[in-house]
């Protein structure tokens, strides 16, 4: 040995006149030696190469001055007693459990250098906020015990997604998109979220729904929400809302009227607002224009039967089709003076009445009861405009 040392020593001499920084001192030598052949501490993750593979135990050269050991029990995960596919020249990562046993060897395990390595992996999954799948175990007090990367986490049941919120118990066995909230190995503690995947996805699909969705576009979605105004629309990525006021024609006085939570319906886009994420829905503009059918079927001087949807101190509404009202002016209930609308017609009440003017620009039709009888004899050629008046905001 000390012939082999003085001949490097020599070499290294020799090779000082050429290069002064490439010498290798024996200090330098013994240092290197050294950290050759240190003696690994018990918690240490070190790289080994497989030197033999028995039934019940593997030797590794970790480049110790002994040779590592890794028992059967200590090679796979849970559940993976066998060698785990381990083969004389493989390189792998080994965790020391015992820097040296009874017979100066050093005790290994490749069960626990992997679950160390995955919590690093899981920190890391965390720090990057990488959605990753989730096998959900069983379900406990608080919420679902889940496997990720090998390891046992939990998912509370405040970070269930919205849709399993109140069934816990269906997501049992199902592999499940999650984002880790917290790692921490030295109490075993990994918390993961099915809700943040959730808003995660739906804020990429939102993305993509707004970069294809136009103005007029007609979608199909499904009712995910109802309110006194309105129903929201899930149409793949993003919630859109449909006001009451376009939910139908008709006068509509209550969501629940028109659609149930849960229902499939087509809609057409009518406003975006991408900087805000709000999509405007209209459910009746898909649906014929009852005044496209009023102009054909009902023109100036038809008569028709209405029913009394309202009173007012000015005349009466009627509905005289699907979502068309027409004015009954309180001029044109009588040929003989009328003091209150009350007086001559009542809500719910239907009469025939006689269509006197249309106004298709505002939307406005107007009607009369007393024209379908003649006029007095005092009152012929005697006309009102009135008729065709309607309230203002002030009277309305």
């Amino acid at each position: 040995m000390s012939t082999e040392i003085g001949a490097v020593l020599t070499e290294d001499k020799e090779g000082t006149d050429q290069d002064s920084s490439a010498a290798m001192t024996m200090e330098d030598y013994l240092h290197f030696e050294e950290e050759a052949f240190k003696t690994p501490n018990h918690g240490d993750i070190v790289d080994g190469i497989v030197v033999r593979v028995d039934p019940d135990e593997v030797l590794v050269d970790i480049g110790a001055k002994a040779e590592g050991v890794i028992s059967s029990k200590e090679l796979g995960l849970r559940g993976e007693m066998d060698s785990a596919g381990l083969e004389p020249g493989d390189q792998i990562k080994v965790y020391v459990l015992q820097p040296e046993n009874e017979e100066g060897n050093v005790v290994l395990s490749l069960r626990r250098a992997r679950a160390e390595t995955t919590w690093l992996v899981a920190a890391e999954k965390q720090i990057d906020g990488t959605v990753i799948d989730a096998d959900v175990r069983e379900q406990n007090k608080g919420g679902l015990i889940v496997n990720i990367l090998g390891l046992r986490g939990f998912l509370p049941s405040s970070q269930v997604a919205r849709a399993y919120a109140g069934s816990l118990e269906s997501l049992v066995g199902k592999r499940i998109p999650v984002k880790i909230l917290e790692v921490n190995r030295k109490r075993n503690r990994l918390i993961v979220s099915q809700k943040a995947a959730e808003d995660e996805d739906r804020a990429r699909k939102r993305e993509e729904l707004f970069s294809r969705l136009q103005t007029g576009t007609t979608v199909r979605g499904t009712v995910s929400g109802i309110t006194s105004y309105g129903a929201f629309v899930d149409i793949g990525g993003a919630d859109g809302l449909i006001h009451i006021s376009e939910l139908s024609w008709d006068r509509v006085s209550k969501v629940t009227d028109v659609l149930q939570l849960g229902e499939e319906v087509t809609v057409k886009v009518i406003k975006l607002d991408p900087e805000q994420t709000r999509i405007s829905l209209s459910l009746r503009q898909l649906q014929q224009d009852p005044w496209e059918r009023l102009v054909q079927s009902m023109p100036v001087g038809s008569i028709v039967e209405g029913q009394v949807t309202k009173t007012k101190k000015y005349g009466a509404f009627l509905q005289i089709m699907p979502g068309i009202e027409g004015l009954l002016h309180i001029s044109e209930l009588s040929w003989d003076h009328v003091e209150r609308t009350e007086d001559v017609l009542k809500v719910g009440e239907t009469v025939q009445v006689k269509v006197i003017g249309i106004d298709t620009a505002r939307r406005r039709i107007s009607l009369s009861l007393k024209q379908l009888s003649a006029p007095p004899a005092n009152l012929v050629g005697v006309r009102s405009d009135r008729a065709h008046e309607y309230p203002t905001e002030d009277e309305e």
